[in-house]
């Protein structure tokens, strides 16, 4: 690969950014770190053994409307994106450890604006029934109740929404994206980002 030093993989949730993410990481010995990381916005609304949702979580999905929970996230990622670029900056110096940074923040408008070198960006799509599918069997959703069924279909339909957002700003900016629900493996998806990556002159182009 040319000299890329950072490897930017966006996408909305569950389509497996995480997970390629680290496939791209250990394959180039570099560190995988996610903007979840930096500041975490009202995360998944549904139990885990470990995890209980909490009340303003519950809240938070339980009032908001789908566009007032997309505006919401939307301005999160505003407000983090002097840090993630920050972030970037330093870890495209010469010399600096390699990073591999995922995350729905990593939005393609100002993405595509960036000028720091040795940086490519990739950004991971799937149907929104590939998407409805793994919120769905990650919330155990046919053991729910009504009420944490109602909280896993809102944050459904946003995640679904700042997808359809998200590609229109892909497409319309001619960057790169991968279909990451159509069957491969993490390994395959790893390469398809590195392939994009290597042929990228500026991120995402």
């Amino acid at each position: 690969m040319r000299d890329v030093r950072v490897v930017l993989i966006g996408g909305t949730s569950n389509t497996g950014k995480s997970t390629v993410a680290e496939a791209v990481a250990e394959r180039l010995g570099f560190e995988h770190r996610s903007t979840d990381g930096l500041a975490r916005h009202p995360g998944r609304p549904w139990r885990t053994p470990e995890h209980e949702v909490p009340p303003h979580v519950a809240e938070h999905y339980g009032t908001l409307t789908t566009d007032e929970l997309l505006a919401s996230v939307l301005e999160h990622y505003e407000r983090l994106r002097p840090r993630i670029e920050e972030l970037i900056t330093d870890r495209a110096r010469p010399g600096s450890p390699g990073l591999v940074l995922e995350g729905s923040a990593l939005w393609p408008a100002w993405v595509a604006r960036l000028t720091v070198p040795r940086t490519a960006a990739v950004w991971l799509t799937a149907d929104d029934t590939v998407v409805r599918d793994r919120v769905r069997a990650a919330g155990r959703y046919e053991e729910a109740t009504d009420a944490e069924r109602h909280l896993m279909d809102r944050f459904l339909a946003r995640t679904v929404r700042y997808q359809a957002r998200m590609l229109d700003a892909v497409e319309a900016l001619g960057l790169s994206r991968i279909d990451s629900g159509d069957g491969r493996k993490a390994a395959q998806l790893a390469d398809a980002v590195l392939t994009a990556a290597t042929a990228q002159a500026r991120p995402g182009r």
